[in-house]
């Protein structure tokens, strides 16, 4: 194997991998190192792909158990196979993580599988894991660049260290063997509420457990306030302004306005949010600063204070999300090879993939009118939407957000069925300064879900045509 190469990037995650690819395709030499044999990182192996195939199979036997007949569909009985859930959850990862080995080979590029550390700013030492007990021999790689892309790791509460039997983390709430009686979430943001959402659905009693006085707290109140009446309609019970304070015995402890409220839990997910990872590289060999969040310390090009060493995804500030790693990561890969690398960090959308789904872009109303920003805000409601009637997916609505002088689309959030995929098209209007006119007198194939956008775009203006 070769030791020396144009680029190293340390994480095979969404971000790192990708920054890889994409250096490989402009002509550069690359190693991709990751402690896992498996590319793809958090993402493809434990997080974004498994859970997304959990929803996606509870949701289906939701629909078998309570609204297949509705449409004519009779079932004798409907049985939950558990095992088989998971063996197609293992079945996609499987088949992901070897697309992106194949893509990694087709291109070239050298994939070392263990542990990383940094010797100086372009020298990383990699030890590979033991076999069978026996140290294996360590590789020294050089570079001219050095990519850190190690990803994040989840947030254990102090008084609640993870055992992975009965306190776990998200890693391990994607493979319960049984479904859970009793389900705690501590946390009321995207993977607790995904993650509670598929087990609820499976049949476990889900409540969830938040610190702040609202779920998804970052959304516009009337959003949460809906999406919160719709998870509670489908069983999951929503408990906020509490302090987790323990758990023992098989009861988890809060306290809510000086009272003491308990939860009884087989088993607690706590999903408190994620620290970006960066154990055991020895940063400080390499010159490379930490800030005050434990975050990799980087200027707007992603170069952190070591010449040559650069800094991508959820170890630096920004969203944690695959996405914006995925950006990151081609963007340095471009700035490395002499071109010209892209990234507009304002624009980075937000899903979360219960059912309904949530999702957002920019600025929300709340978060405008807080900043003092003079905005015209539109609606449309999917009861109004055809396609939305013909699917039974009525639930939610579109928001678009706009500035009240010049019209620009300022954000957008979407409570609904598919609001992960309908908030790209604002995405793309915003990214070329689109105004909410243009996003309303753009066409949009009838029936579609989409034409609830258009028709938020259009409300703005107070011009919808399908709504008073």
């Amino acid at each position: 194997m070769a030791s020396e190469f144009d680029l190293i990037v340390i994480g095979a995650g969404p971000g790192g991998y990708v920054c890889a690819f994409r250096a490989a395709q402009l002509g550069l030499k690359v190693a991709l190192i990751d402690k896992r044999p498996s590319l793809g990182g958090t993402c493809l192996n434990v997080g974004c792909i498994p859970s997304k195939a959990l929803l996606h199979s509870s949701e289906q036997f939701t629909f078998a158990k309570s609204h297949a007949a509705a449409h004519g569909i009779k079932l004798p009985t409907v049985e939950l196979d558990l095992a088989a859930l998971l063996k197609r959850k293992d079945d996609v990862v499987t088949k992901l993580v070897g697309g992106v080995a194949q893509l990694a080979k087709a291109r070239k590029i050298t994939v070392v599988t263990g542990t990383a550390a940094f010797i100086s700013a372009n020298t990383v030492e990699v030890a590979p894991a033991d076999a069978g007990g026996v140290p294996a021999p360590r590789t020294r790689l050089t570079a001219k660049n050095v990519v850190i892309a190690t990803g994040s790791a989840p947030v254990e509460l102090p008084f609640m260290k993870f055992d992975g039997a009965t306190v776990v983390s998200s890693d391990h709430a994607i493979a319960f063997p049984t479904v859970p009686k009793k389900l705690v979430v501590v946390g009321g943001g995207a993977i607790g509420l995904e993650l509670g959402s598929v087990w609820s659905r499976l049949g476990s009693e889900v409540t969830v457990v938040e610190f702040l006085p609202k779920i998804i707290a970052t959304y516009d109140d009337d959003i949460v306030r809906n999406f919160t009446r719709l998870l509670t309609k489908q069983g999951v019970k929503i408990e906020t302004g509490a302090k987790v304070t323990g758990f023992a015995n098989g009861t988890l402890t809060a306290e809510r306005d000086g009272k003491k409220l308990e939860f009884p839990a087989d088993k607690v997910l706590v999903a408190v949010g994620r620290r970006p990872f960066t154990d055991g590289l020895a940063l400080e060999k390499a010159g490379v600063q930490l800030d005050e969040k434990k975050r990799v310390k980087v200027d707007a090009h992603l170069k952190t204070t070591a010449p040559g060493v650069w800094a991508i995804g959820d170890v630096v500030a920004g969203p944690m999300l695959a996405h914006k790693a995925e950006e990151d990561g081609v963007a340095v890969a471009e700035w490395i090879a002499g071109k010209a690398g892209h990234i507009n960090w304002d624009l980075v959308p937000a899903i979360v993939y219960t059912a309904p789904e949530v999702a957002s872009v920019g600025l929300g109303e709340d978060a405008a009118k807080s900043a003092g920003r003079a905005v015209n805000v539109g609606k449309f409601n999917f009861a109004a939407n055809g396609r939305a009637i013909a699917n039974d997916t009525t639930d939610g609505y579109v928001k678009i957000i706009a500035d009240a002088k010049t019209d620009r689309i300022l954000g957008a959030q979407i409570l609904g069925h598919g609001a992960g995929e309908l908030i790209s098209e604002v995405v793309t209007h915003m990214e070329y300064g689109g105004s909410a006119e243009d996003l309303g007198r753009t066409i949009h194939a009838h029936p579609t879900m989409s034409e609830a956008v258009k028709e938020a775009g259009l409300a703005v203006s107070k011009s919808a045509i399908h709504a008073l």
